[in-house]
């Protein structure tokens, strides 16, 4: 279900960024890695299963109703 739009021509292709003016200039260093982010993500969604399953089911739009009055 991809849909290519004609303003940005191959702008789904590859998402990424140099973090090197952040490193050298900020001297910003992430706290997580991609593997340790990816596992916490991952532990996560299984420790969390009532809310994406209440996603995956459509129920969690009667949530929405009810915080913003749709």
């Amino acid at each position: 279900m991809i849909t290519y739009v004609t303003d940005r021509p191959g702008h789904d292709r590859r998402y990424a960024i140099d973090a090197t003016k952040t490193n050298n200039e900020l001297g910003y260093k992430p706290k997580e890695s991609f593997q340790t982010g990816i596992e916490k993500t991952v532990q996560w969604y299984l420790n969390n299963e009532q809310w994406w399953q209440s996603v995956m089911d459509g129920s969690y739009q009667n949530w929405i109703k009810a915080q913003y009055n749709t």
